[in-house]
């Protein structure tokens, strides 16, 4: 395997060594691509996904906006999502991506719109 897909993958590992969601406080688990970017709220005590939003949905699809500016509309449909089902705090779960770039815009799309972690 490549060096560069086993450091994230020990990263990865490390960061969900440490952590986990409930029900009160999912976990917001991010995935991205090289063009697009998912995330998804997910209660690891029943192993289920609450709430999931991605660049890949139809209303962020036809935006013809650039990938940075993509991530940060994810981030906010991801937190108007868990508002509406009645969360405000997460734990923030960035699978081994350097909090940088698409990862640090949806994580701040994710604040504005109201997420606390």
């Amino acid at each position: 395997m490549d060096t560069k897909v086993l450091r994230r993958q020990n990263i990865r590992y490390r960061i969900r060594h440490k952590i986990s969601g409930t029900n009160e406080k999912p976990r917001l688990s991010v995935f991205r691509s090289n063009s697009e970017i998912y995330a998804q709220l997910i209660d690891d005590v029943s192993g289920k996904t609450l709430v999931s939003a991605s660049s890949q949905d139809k209303d962020l699809k036809a935006q013809k906006v650039t990938k940075l500016e993509k991530s940060k509309l994810v981030g906010a449909a991801i937190a108007r999502k868990a508002t509406g089902l009645g969360l405000n705090t997460v734990v923030f779960d960035r699978s081994g991506y350097l909090y940088h770039g698409r990862v640090k815009a949806l994580a701040d799309g994710a604040r504005e719109g109201g997420l606390q972690f």
